[in-house]
């Protein structure tokens, strides 16, 4: 996706200002852009510290001012002054403002940070003229921002707050239009950290308008994040999936009760977590998830329950994290008052956590290492590919439908994965299950089936080699 927040925030920013947009996700920061621009805004998440260090230390050595927000920025903003001309602290439709009446006046401050939530209907259209459509996969749009729940370890309300505030359906019905027309055709992303906050005027509103959309334009689709509530909800699942919805992001974390009450995510308790997931499955929406281990309460025999869990939902992408905490949390005020936290956040992908582990960080390190084995590895990845498969409704036996994209893309995965590729033998043979069984899914078997690969690389360029992992 392209970066959401930073197109929202050109949009916010003086018409006669020129901007250029370089998301390092799809292209590589030149000197020449740096020189080009009297100003960087910075706008990142944890994930992204040492790629933002690297740009800020650039634009520093090259004197050029730098300004940051998001995420990153907001949670711990003192820390970095020094490091940025000017902090951006919180939602820029009430910080920016004030910085830009400031710099125009001559006096910009280090630091900004809001006293309050912003209503979104002061939101405007991200300015869509920024990005290159052809880098991207999928658009992201966001609808609301705030999540009534109470995770310890989750910093969306330190950031959001608790009240779920929302755009009107005709700012999102906007936005669409504008994307549509300025030739956007593929999938889009509500960004929402949880898109049901607001059941009420989902169900009355919004939902109405996009499955009225939607059905005019039928090639773009919908993702986004939830909690699993939404299994509880059979006519939601159904709109959902009438306005185009296919996939969504549900933060299971583990299937151990104990470890659920101890980070309060009590919404996630004394229910069939399981059969929640079939459930969304066979209403035809695909789910991703997230895991998170390292709880207080987490025994070594987490880890195999983990891997069973994954294996037995279908959950094709499963993203797994060492416990973190974030700071803003309750977990990082809990742990810091009794002196287990080492530091800041890092950025989740080497494997390590900025707290100390009840179990021991060996124990954990290793655990984590052994269930992205136990997920990863081609055997147990398209395995579970099928799972998903089996359950998904829209399996059927009409013949399969690929878009130009998908076409270009099938000998590309079949010379990389079905020839070249360890995993040649797996991608046969879900190859050859799909179509007997269910070959309108074809195209999206391929498509999991390089996301699969896509996981491994990644996990491999970071120190977590899958094949050596095997012979261990």
């Amino acid at each position: 996706m392209p970066p959401t927040g930073l197109l929202t925030v050109a949009s916010l920013l003086p018409k006669k200002w020129e901007k250029r947009l370089a998301d390092l996700n799809v292209k590589s920061l030149s000197g020449r852009d740096i020189a080009w621009a009297d100003m960087v805004m910075v706008s990142a998440m944890n994930a992204q510290l040492r790629s933002t260090e690297e740009v800020l230390d650039r634009c520093q050595a090259a004197g050029v001012r730098t300004i940051a927000g998001g995420p990153l920025f907001s949670a711990e903003p003192e820390t970095w002054i020094g490091k940025v001309d000017h902090i951006i602290a919180g939602e820029a439709e009430n910080t920016l403002p004030a910085f830009i009446n400031d710099l125009c006046a001559g006096r910009p401050e280090a630091l900004y940070r809001a006293d309050e939530f912003p209503d979104m209907v002061r939101t405007p259209i991200p300015d869509w003229s920024l990005m290159k459509t052809g880098k991207y996969e999928t658009v992201g749009i966001q609808f609301s921002r705030g999540c009534p729940h109470n995770c310890d370890f989750c910093n969306v309300t330190a950031l959001f707050g608790h009240r779920v505030r929302t755009k009107s359906s005709e700012q999102i019905i906007s936005e669409l239009n504008s994307l549509y027309d300025a030739g956007w055709r593929s999938g889009v992303f509500f960004v929402d950290d949880n898109f049901i906050g607001n059941r009420k005027y989902l169900k009355s509103s919004l939902l109405p308008a996009l499955i009225e959309w939607h059905r005019i334009r039928r090639t773009i689709t919908f993702q986004t994040q939830t909690s699993i509530l939404i299994a509880d909800d059979p006519y939601l699942l159904k709109m959902m999936v009438n306005a185009g919805f296919v996939t969504v992001f549900i933060g299971i974390e583990t299937p151990d009760e104990e470890s659920l009450r101890e980070c309060n995510k009590t919404h996630n308790t004394g229910r069939n977590l399981l059969e929640d997931v079939k459930k969304i499955q066979r209403a035809g929406i695909q789910v991703q998830a997230g895991f998170i281990v390292g709880f207080d309460n987490d025994k070594p025999s987490v880890f195999q329950r983990q891997i069973d869990f994954i294996q037995k939902s279908g959950i094709v992408t499963a993203m797994v994290a060492m416990l973190q905490a974030p700071a803003g949390t309750k977990l990082h005020t809990r742990l810091k008052e009794s002196g287990r936290i080492t530091g800041l956040m890092n950025d989740g992908t080497d494997g390590n956590t900025n707290i100390k582990p009840v179990m021991g960080l060996d124990i954990l390190k290793r655990g984590y290492r052994k269930i992205l084995l136990g997920i990863y590895s081609p055997v147990a990845y398209y395995e579970r590919v099928r799972t998903f498969l089996k359950e998904y409704k829209h399996a059927g036996k009409t013949k399969p439908h690929f878009s130009f994209e998908q076409l270009l893309a099938i000998p590309r995965s079949i010379i990389t994965l079905g020839i070249k590729g360890k995993e040649r033998f797996e991608y046969w043979k879900l190859f050859r299950w799909t179509w007997f069984n269910c070959p309108s899914l074809l195209p999206l078997a391929l498509r999991l089936a390089i996301y699969g690969y896509h996981c491994r690389m990644i996990m491999e360029s970071n120190g977590t080699d899958i094949q050596r992992m095997t012979a261990e």
